[in-house]
């Protein structure tokens, strides 16, 4: 059977590819040079169109690297969110779930050069900053409180701080995205990034679960 044929005109079907192809040119320059050394004009060459055409779709450099992070990291915090609220499973099986999830996704990708962007040049932008620590840091942690309490509340998580622990969840994921994507002066390289998280997430809820109660 023949494929039915897109009779939408050439230039119709690339102008609504226009943002997309903006915003993945966007955050790899974001990535290579940071933000303050990313040009307007070098996203638009990079995507193949004009930096008038750029400014149909972004106001200004602020703008499409808020629409980077939203479209990117902001969309998978909300599909987590709804996923932990659909699901029946344990709680010890959501946290390795979301955590591993953020590291596949995040972690693990070219998107981690955002956070390391955003810790080389938050004072220098102080509302890019509070920007990405409202939509991002906030929210994600969020998540996690949200799921610590839900654990609490069923007795399968001992009784914590659900903010203190999740950001001490946090911070040994981001120096793993550092040293996996950063050139540091020590021998960090040889480690496995997967065998990594399973041992942390693994140390963290035995940690956190409460133990079962032995039979006579």
């Amino acid at each position: 059977m023949q494929a039915p044929i897109d009779t939408k005109p050439r230039w119709e079907r690339r102008k609504d590819a226009r943002p997309q192809e903006l915003l993945a040119a966007a955050l790899d320059l974001f990535v290579e040079r940071g933000f303050a050394s990313t040009r307007l004009e070098d996203v638009a060459k990079r995507a193949g169109v004009s930096k008038g055409t750029l400014y149909l779709y972004f106001e200004n450099k602020q703008e499409l690297f808020k629409a980077v992070v939203r479209d990117n990291i902001v969309q998978s915090i909300g599909e987590a969110e709804d996923s932990m609220a659909a699901s029946d499973s344990s709680s010890a099986e959501l946290l390795r779930k979301v955590m591993m999830q953020w590291w596949e996704e995040f972690g693990a990708t070219k998107l981690a050069g955002l956070t390391k962007l955003m810790l080389a040049e938050a004072n220098n932008f102080p509302e890019l900053a509070q920007f990405y620590n409202e939509e991002v840091v906030a929210r994600g942690n969020a998540l996690v409180v949200t799921l610590l309490e839900r654990g609490m509340q069923r007795g399968e998580f001992r009784q914590v701080d659900p903010v203190l622990v999740s950001t001490i969840l946090s911070a040994p994921v981001t120096m793993l995205m550092m040293w996996t994507h950063s050139f540091l002066p020590c021998e960090v390289k040889n480690i496995d990034p997967l065998a990594y998280m399973d041992a942390f997430i693994d140390m963290s809820l035995r940690s956190l679960q409460v133990e079962a109660t032995a039979k006579p």
